[in-house]
């Protein structure tokens, strides 16, 4: 099977980082070029698929977490990618029918699946906005995210593996605080950002492997990604590898902390 033509403002031989993503998980929403760039990442971290799945994994089960032990019912997921079943709604909606979720990113690709992310519950209800996290109030005022979600009422924010695309100089922190600013108490957020502190070198060759392809990135250590919970409670067990996070007896719970590489943690808004 083909993938679809990708959008006229995209081009199909430069490798993109949504596209790569869906090539760690196995998916057909890619070209040669994403491929390619894969491949390349996959030569200087031969994990990086399981890395994927075990990211995934962990937004499936902090979103659970959030619905089922704390009655969360409003979602904003920041850095969407492409659709990949089972999507948040989807496992929000399975425990609590009635969750609302708003989904965001500022790619065309994403855009272009986008209708994939609407097939919500009928009691509940999903939107995308077509939005750029270094500008969250651009996200935040979108007129599909004021319609979907109550911002007087708890919502979690989930931004999966995407803070480590923004280098210190698009100042992640003051974006993170901002979103976080805009929710009422009683709110969540849950991180995931990938780390250089089990093997350096191998990540330095996947940074040069991103910066020289066009995406620039930085991968941050335990301390750089803590700084983003300041102010807020964590949930137990707190910062940790993310297949380690409440892990569900899966075979993820083998793997080793560097063969993933992604810190996680899960935080209520006091």
């Amino acid at each position: 099977m083909r993938p679809p033509r990708p959008p006229k403002e995209l081009s199909d031989k430069k490798a993109h980082s949504a596209r790569m993503y869906d090539v760690y998980l196995g998916g057909k929403t890619n070209y040669p070029a994403d491929r390619q760039a894969a491949e390349q990442v996959k030569t200087v971290w031969p994990t990086v698929q399981i890395a994927a799945r075990a990211n995934r994994s962990f937004m499936h089960r902090a979103t659970g977490v959030l619905a089922r032990d704390h009655g969360i019912r409003q979602w904003l997921d920041i850095g969407t990618g492409i659709p990949t079943e089972p999507n948040l709604h989807q496992v929000a909606q399975s425990i609590l029918p009635q969750a609302h979720v708003v989904y965001a990113d500022h790619d065309e690709i994403v855009l272009a699946y986008a209708r994939a992310l609407m097939d919500s519950t009928p009691e509940g209800r999903t939107a995308y906005v077509q939005g750029d996290l270094r500008h969250p109030q651009d996200i935040l005022t979108a007129p599909d995210l004021l319609d979907t979600l109550d911002l007087d009422q708890p919502v979690a924010l989930s931004l999966n593996a995407v803070l480590h695309f923004m280098t210190d100089d698009d100042r992640p922190y003051d974006i993170v605080a901002t979103l976080l600013d805009a929710l009422p108490s009683g709110s969540a957020i849950a991180l995931s950002h990938c780390t250089p502190e089990f093997e350096p070198e191998t990540w330095a060759g996947i940074a040069d492997i991103y910066n020289n392809g066009g995406t620039p990135v930085q991968f941050r250590t335990k301390p750089e990604f803590e700084r983003f919970f300041d102010g807020l409670d964590l949930l137990e067990p707190g910062i940790t590898v993310c297949h380690r996070w409440r892990p569900d007896g899966g075979p993820e719970s083998e793997l080793t902390d560097g063969a993933v590489s992604l810190w996680g943690g899960v935080a209520l808004k006091p």
